[in-house]
C-alpha cells in the first residue's frame, strides 16, 4: 500500500512542492495546522509527515520543536526545498491596486523589505496556499497573497511579481517522519545525521559539559537550539544534530557524555544526510 503524505497547509503550499519532489506522485492529507498534522500521522496506517523545521533566511518553524519532542515520531529524512515566493493577486489587478499582502508568518518574514517598499498591510496567515485560496474565494482586488507559482495555478490567479522573497537562496529544510521508522543500519561509505532533543540537569556548566564530548570526539554539530517548555524560563530543552550515526564510535562516545549530563535524552532519528548539505 502506498504511503498517505501528511502536510500542514493546503494544496499549492510548498510542502506540497516538497512531497511532490521526494514522492512524485503522492497521495496527501492536508491538515490546517502542524498540531492537527502530527496527530492524523500517528493515527494513520501507512503515513509519512512531511514537516518544515527551519528556512535559511527567517530561521526555525515556531511550534515545531515542541511537537517533535511530544510526537513520539521519528526522523526518517531531510529535504532542503529552494522557495520562491510569488506576489499573487486576482487576474484584472495591477500591483498598484493592492492594498495588503497575507500569507504564513515565515513567507511574510522572508518579503518583509518588499512589503514594506509596496507599503502593503500584512496579515498573517495558516499558510501559504491557503492564502492564495482565500484571495480566490472571496475576489477583493485590494487584497493580494504570497504564495508559489504551484498555488497561483491551482486557485486561478495572476503573479504580480516573481521571486518576491528579500534575499535569494531561500531554502527551507523538511523533515520525513513516521511512526514505525527504525534508525538507518550503519554503513561507513554513508553520511549520516542524528537529531535528538535533550533537556540538561540543573547544575553549573552542564551545557559545557554534555557538549564537550562532540569535541573531545571531533563530532561536528550542524544544529544546536534551545526552547523553553513547561511554560516556564527554566525548564530549557535543546534540538540538536550531529554529522554522524550514533552507532559511530565517535558519535556514539559523545552521546554518552551528553547523556551522563542531561535529565532526559531522546533520539529523534538516525538519517543519510541530504546531498544539499555538501
Amino acid at each position: 500500500m502506498a504511503n498517505k503524505i501528511i502536510i500542514q497547509g493546503e494544496q499549492g503550499a510548498y510542502s506540497h512542492l516538497a512531497a511532490v519532489k521526494i514522492f512524485k506522485n503522492p497521495s496527501m492529507i492536508c491538515c490546517k495546522t502542524f498540531e492537527d498534522a502530527f496527530v492524523k500521522t500517528k493515527s494513520t496506517k501507512n503515513s509519512k509527515l512531511l514537516i518544515p523545521i527551519e528556512n535559511s533566511i527567517a530561521g526555525r518553524v515556531a511550534d515545531v520543536h515542541y511537537l517533535l519532542s511530544s510526537s513520539r515520531l521519528k526522523i526518517e529524512g531531510e529535504h532542503f526545498q529552494k522557495v520562491e515566493h510569488c506576489l499573487l493577486g486576482l487576474k484584472d489587478v495591477s500591483i498598484k491596486q493592492i492594498e495588503t499582502v497575507r500569507s504564513h508568518a515565515q513567507a511574510i518574514g522572508q518579503c518583509k523589505k518588499n512589503i514594506y517598499k509596496l507599503k502593503l498591510l500584512p496579515i498573517v496567515a495558516a499558510d501559504t496556499a491557503g492564502s492564495a485560496k482565500y484571495i480566490s474565494e472571496h475576489q477583493i482586488e485590494s487584497e493580494s497573497a504570497i504564495a508559489s507559482a504551484l498555488a497561483a495555478k491551482i486557485y486561478g490567479l495572476k503573479i504580480l511579481k516573481k521571486n518576491f522573497e528579500d534575499l535569494k537562496g531561500n531554502v527551507t529544510r523538511f523533515l520525513i517522519m513516521s511512526a514505525s521508522t527504525r534508525p538507518k543500519l550503519y554503513k561507513k561509505n554513508k553520511r549520516y545525521i542524528t537529531s535528538c532533543i535533550f533537556r540538561l540537569k540543573s547544575v553549573p556548566s552542564a551545557l559545557h559539559k554534555a557538549l564537550g564530548g562532540f569535541a573531545e570526539n571531533k563530532v561536528n554539530l550542524t544544529k544546536l537550539e534551545s526552547f523553553s517548555t513547561g511554560n516556564s524560563f527554566k525548564q530549557v530543552s535543546f534540538y540538536l544534530d550531529i554529522e554522524g550515526h550514533m552507532e559511530n564510535l565517535a558519535a556514539k562516545k559523545a552521546l554518552t557524555i551528553l547523556k551522563k549530563h542531561t535529565e532526559k535524552l531522546d533520539i529523534l532519528g538516525v538519517y543519510f544526510a541530504n546531498s544539499f548539505r555538501y
